[in-house]
């Protein structure tokens, strides 16, 4: 789509220059998938974050840096290291966007999680692996913050005026786990209703991430394999489930319930 109200494109070339692009009715461009989606009418600038050459995907001794302009595309083809495989997941929750070949190799990790969308699969990932996003603030400035976190409702996020977010941090620590994942859909191509993902950490723990079914990351953690009551009990507590066209309340809350178990006994 034209967006007829934007009339000036930067490509900065640093995060000096970076900085000084970014205020209202400037907005920051990666993949655009959904940006020329629809209308912006309250943009008259964008600032193209491309030019500034960020690494798609980084090993680091901490874990996996995952810059906010990687493509799914980069993300699905990365060669894990040994004593990863929870690096699976990332094919699993880019498959979860059912979109074409066009849209994985345009469409960014940072625009999906900054989008906030209930059904983002790219949030589901890194709430289920205890991702940090790396938000760049000013020439200078940053703070991190827990993506179970960022997303706080539909389409809304703790993203300040100003902000942009560098990158997802995934922990080694939870990269080495064993994971399951589980997905609910009204239509086969159709958007997440439920996205159900498990971790089994290598000192026991459990941990259960929902998404999609609510407005924003539930997370669940147990100090050890909890039993399909204790499960059920603690996903009862969740006062509020999505409603949308793609699924009611009390389908995404029933088909989360089943899910939630056939992840609790694949990790048994």
């Amino acid at each position: 789509m034209d967006l007829h109200t934007v009339t000036a494109l930067h490509r900065p070339a640093d995060r000096a220059e970076l900085a000084g692009r970014l205020g209202p009715g400037a907005a920051p461009l990666a993949g655009g998938t959904w940006l020329f989606s629809q209308p912006q009418l309250h943009l008259h600038t964008l600032v193209d974050l491309t030019g500034l050459g960020w690494p798609a995907l980084r090993v680091t001794d901490a874990g996996l840096e995952i810059a906010a302009t990687c493509t799914l595309a980069e993300l699905a083809a990365f060669a894990a290291p040994p004593g990863w495989p929870a690096a699976a997941l990332a094919r699993s929750c880019c498959e979860a966007l059912a979109g074409s070949f066009k849209i994985w190799h345009t469409a960014t990790v940072g625009g999906n999680i900054c989008l906030g969308l209930p059904a983002g699969p790219m949030t589901s990932l890194a709430a289920a692996l205890d991702g940090t996003a790396l938000l760049w603030s000013g020439a200078d400035s940053q703070r991190r913050i827990h993506v179970a976190e960022f997303v706080v409702g539909d389409r809304r996020t703790v993203l300040r005026p100003g902000e942009v977010l560098r990158a997802i941090e995934l922990p080694a620590a939870a990269l080495a786990a064993r994971t399951a994942f589980r997905r609910a859909a009204l239509a086969t191509q159709g958007r997440s209703g439920s996205v159900v993902i498990g971790r089994r950490d290598a000192d026991g723990a459990f941990v259960l991430t929902v998404t999609a079914a609510t407005d924003r990351p539930r997370r669940l953690a147990f100090a050890a394999l909890p039993a399909a009551a204790e499960l059920a009990g603690a996903l009862a507590r969740i006062d509020r489930w999505f409603d949308d066209p793609h699924g009611a309340p009390d389908w995404r809350r029933a088909v989360t319930l089943l899910l939630a178990e056939e992840v609790r006994a694949e990790l048994a």
